[in-house]
């Protein structure tokens, strides 16, 4: 079993590809528990919700995955994007956040690129930051010592780089 993390910034099509990969390759897929949180909250959130929605988060999957044992699981985010998101936005991350994403790290990270033209949404603060946020991930990445692939391109060109990549690394197809 595997656990494949798609993360990287906002409006990089994250969801439709941990979608599109979860159902071509037979996973459990595991939405973003950040978007239900805070469509309940309508957007508002304070630093403490963090700790709640990364809490959300380990939960969610436990739920998604404890009904499918041995499968291979494609998530929409991980804690990562909690502790970047915490960072930036408050300037720390809650060790308990900091906690929970050390013992949740993924089996492989694919980045996505922000090369989609950005789309709003009322969850999103930061439609200039693409390249920003991207280089953030890479370095945490690189610093956790986690395997990743970036992803580029649009469309059914972005979701094959990622699935034959995906093919060669994770379900040994060639």
């Amino acid at each position: 079993m595997s656990r494949i993390v798609v993360t990287g910034p906002e409006s990089t099509g994250k969801t439709t590809l941990a979608r599109y990969l979860a159902r071509q390759t037979h996973s459990v897929y595991v939405p973003e528990f950040a978007r239900e949180y805070l469509d309940k909250t309508k957007g508002r959130y304070k630093e403490e919700d963090l700790l709640k929605i990364a809490e959300g988060q380990v939960v969610l999957e436990a739920k998604l995955t404890m009904k499918r044992c041995g499968c291979n699981i494609i998530a929409d985010t991980d804690l990562l994007v909690i502790k970047i998101w915490a960072e930036h936005k408050y300037g720390r991350c809650n060790t308990k956040i900091l906690n929970l994403l050390n013992e949740n790290l993924a089996d492989l990270y694919l980045l996505c690129f922000p090369d989609l033209p950005w789309e709003p949404d009322p969850q999103r603060e930061n439609p200039d930051k693409g390249i920003f946020f991207f280089q953030w991930f890479e370095r945490e990445l690189k610093s956790l010592k986690r395997p990743y692939f970036v992803v580029k391109g649009a469309g059914v060109e972005r979701h094959e780089r990622a699935l034959e990549h995906l093919d060669r690394e994770v379900f040994g197809k060639t």
